[in-house]
């Protein structure tokens, strides 16, 4: 049963490691540019993981950047190749390993 659970922080860890350290713009997103003060416009792009954490843009960049997000697609999009993806290789490992064991 570790082993199942070593298999799914390894592909965890091997997936999340390249999206938050590496500017991979991948997940669709929002950015809202502030032109002036009472005047917002809202771009569709896609993001990085990355820029979360603050790695993978310049400072230069965000100038007028009022601040961007992930969309509902981004969110599931993360939430699947992150979590989802090492779930699915661990289970099909404890699949192998129950069907082994009959």
């Amino acid at each position: 049963m570790k082993k199942i659970y070593l298999i799914f922080v390894i592909a965890f860890l091997t997936i999340a490691t390249p999206l938050f350290l590496f500017p991979i713009n991948l997940f669709p997103g929002q950015i809202i540019h502030e032109i002036i003060p009472e005047k917002a416009i809202t771009e569709d792009c896609y993001l990085s993981l990355s820029y979360f954490i603050g790695l993978g843009y310049e400072i230069d960049d965000m100038k007028g950047v009022e601040s961007f997000y992930l969309t509902l697609e981004g969110y599931l999009l993360a939430f699947s190749i992150i979590i989802g993806f090492p779930f699915l290789l661990a289970y099909r490992s404890y699949l192998k390993r129950s069907s082994v064991n009959y």
